[in-house]
């Protein structure tokens, strides 16, 4: 166990983790829940078991984490049967702030299992059979261990969705998360710069993507999505692609684009995406993405403490209808931390406001006839607005001659 700190890519401070306890456990005094409940399965959307144990869901294997408000976390983990361990105060090397690990041989493809983490998920929580249990992150909360709890030991608790008290904390980041943030941009920045050099005809777009890989993991990510877009400048422009769909091989006067949404060191995601053209860029092209930069500046300016999301996605949308666009009907600005997409998301529909010092990621995106269209970067935000671009790649269509 001496040996474990030295495996640990790149661990937030102590110190920072209990910052972060600190903050929800003052939330859940407030709303007077007792303890927390939450399960990930992975570490695209699966930022709670991340943010509270520094340690991430990872390959479909669910992790199940109880935050007492007066006492350490409960995990429970994919493992044998018959696992349990009593961790010291300072934790083992690798889990900090947890009292007990449980675990048994459970996994999602085999729904007979489900009931062996529903059951070490209901044993934590026999404490608070007549308390409040604050739910956290309902859309990964698998409905056979709520139902389970429901309707055994739990049955007089009372359960509440704690997912918008959390959010409002985690969405805010402090001096040693954006120092990892900026780690993130700046090995996407040269992730980005190491596949535009290797882009060529005869290649593959899954070749140019997997260039992008590598060196993400080579500096300190542990993974991520690559998605490409590739199509000749003179015919219809189709919308991302993964590994599945990135069989194309490129062409002299292709258009080609690619997307980086990987986590880097420490664990944090920023995004960046950009387009190269195999030739030179004809008048079209230069047109419209200046015109996606000013989409974009339009949102940047904005971004500011107390913003209202639903007003930026309706200014935003009224500049693309314009400007004779289609308008955006997804995502096309949001929060980034932990999950690869975390609130706000900037729309209609998000009731969180824009704050300070959140980590924001705007990619403003449009198809036309010939032309696939988006350019991607993540910002800070200040007392008064957007404060810090974190990426450094030039915005430009790169030119490959």
């Amino acid at each position: 166990m001496a040996m474990l700190p030295e495996r640990i890519n790149n661990p937030m401070s102590t110190r920072e983790l209990e910052r972060r306890w600190a903050a929800v456990r003052a939330a859940m005094a407030e709303h007077k829940i007792d303890v927390l409940l939450m399960q990930s399965n992975n570490d695209f959307m699966g930022g709670y078991v991340k943010y509270f144990t520094d340690v991430p869901a990872t390959n479909g294997y669910p992790t199940t984490v109880i935050f007492p408000a007066d006492d350490r976390m409960t995990v429970i983990f994919q493992t044998k049967f018959g696992n349990e361990q009593q961790l010291p105060p300072e934790g083992d090397g690798l889990r900090r702030g947890v009292k007990t690990l449980l675990g048994a041989p459970y996994f999602s493809s085999a729904h007979y299992t489900l009931a062996y983490d529903a059951e070490l998920a209901e044993k934590a929580l026999a404490p608070y059979a007549r308390g409040t249990v604050g739910l956290v992150g309902r859309g990964t909360l698998p409905v056979s261990m709520i139902d389970h709890l429901r309707q055994g030991r739990l049955a007089n608790a009372k359960f509440v969705d704690a997912a918008e008290m959390v959010d409002q904390i985690k969405c805010i980041k402090s001096e040693e998360e954006f120092t990892f943030i900026r780690r993130t941009a700046e090995v996407q920045d040269g992730a980005i710069d190491a596949a535009m050099k290797a882009v060529a005809p005869g290649k593959r777009d899954i070749e140019i993507a997997s260039v992008a890989e590598r060196y993400v993991l080579d500096h300190g990510g542990e993974q991520g999505l690559f998605l490409t877009c590739s199509h000749p400048a003179d015919g219809p422009a189709y919308f991302w692609g993964n590994r599945h769909l990135q069989a194309r091989t490129l062409r002299k006067g292709d258009m080609f684009t690619l997307l980086v949404e990987s986590n880097g060191p420490g664990g944090f995601y920023t995004e960046i995406s950009r387009s190269c053209v195999l030739g030179k860029a004809n008048q079209e092209m230069r047109d419209d993405f200046a015109l996606l930069l000013e989409a974009r500046k339009l949102t940047l300016d904005l971004l500011k403490p107390g913003a209202s999301c639903k007003d930026i996605w309706e200014t935003y949308n009224a500049f693309l209808r314009k400007h004779g666009k289609a308008e955006e009907e997804r995502l096309y600005c949001h929060g980034q931390g932990y999950d690869l997409v975390e609130r706000p998301l900037v729309r209609r529909d998000e009731p969180m406001i824009i704050r300070k010092d959140m980590n924001i990621t705007c990619h403003p995106t449009y198809i036309t006839e010939h032309l696939f269209n988006t350019i991607c970067d993540n910002y800070r935000i200040g007392d008064n607005g957007v404060v810090e671009h974190l990426h450094k790649y030039p915005e430009k269509i790169v030119e490959i001659d």
